[in-house]
Parts: structure tokens; C-alpha cells; sequence
């Protein structure tokens, strides 16, 4: 069971890496749409627009953990709700309709921030 302490640690580490990514995503040329878009279904970290693509972003910042550990971080079930509430966004927002939707994993780490385009897809992840 996590302490008292524990938890408010660890979103602040999600917001900061969170905050990271969105800088991230904007000095390449995105602009943020929406950051911790919430639904029933689940939560999206970020959306943005890049060109003819909106990105639905999943967004990890680990202190210990490898990038290795992302695959189980991000099971089929974590995906689906990422994808169900995407889905949800464009309902809500149907000017976004003609872009090309696309998953994105950003992985903060340290200094360093990956970025994986299309990460994981309706069909799978990886």
C-alpha cells in the first residue's frame, strides 16, 4: 500500500514530467490542445496538433524505472482506455475529425525526454 507521502510525490513527478513534455511537444512544432483530458473511460496526458496529425499522448516520467518497463506500463488494457477516450475528444470536438489520429508515447527521464511516435495502435502496442 503506498503512503500519505508517496502519493503526493509521485504527481508531482507526473505533473513535472507532464509539464516537460508539453515543452517538448511545442518546440517541435505542436501546438497542445488539451492537457489531462478526462472521461469515464480514462485519461489522455495530452493532445496536440502536429500538421495533419492530432496526437493522443501517454505520457511516463520514471526516476528508477527503465524504458524498458514502458511495454508493461502500457498493457492492452491501459491502451484501450487511452483509445476510448480519444475517441470521446473527437466526439466532443469534431473540427479535429479530419486529422489523423495517432498514439504517442513521451518517456522523461532524468534529463532526457523520448518521444515515440505511434506507439501503439487500436490493433496493438510496440
Amino acid at each position: 500500500m503506498k503512503s500519505a507521502k508517496t502519493k503526493p510525490a509521485t504527481t508531482a513527478r507526473g505533473r513535472l514530467g507532464e509539464e516537460r513534455a508539453s515543452r517538448h511537444l511545442k518546440s517541435a512544432g505542436y501546438t497542445i490542445l488539451e492537457r489531462n483530458f478526462r472521461k469515464p473511460s480514462g485519461e489522455v496526458d495530452i493532445i496536440a496538433v502536429e500538421g495533419g496529425t492530432i496526437a493522443f499522448c501517454e505520457v511516463k516520467s520514471w526516476e528508477r524505472m527503465p524504458m524498458a518497463g514502458l511495454e508493461q506500463a502500457l498493457n492492452r488494457r491501459k491502451q484501450g482506455r487511452i483509445i476510448r477516450t480519444s475517441l470521446w475528444f473527437l466526439q466532443e470536438h469534431p473540427e479535429y475529425a479530419g486529422l489523423q489520429p495517432r498514439f504517442d508515447v513521451l518517456f522523461i527521464h532524468a534529463e532526457e525526454v523520448v518521444h515515440f511516435q505511434n506507439a501503439f495502435s487500436e490493433r496493438g502496442a510496440w
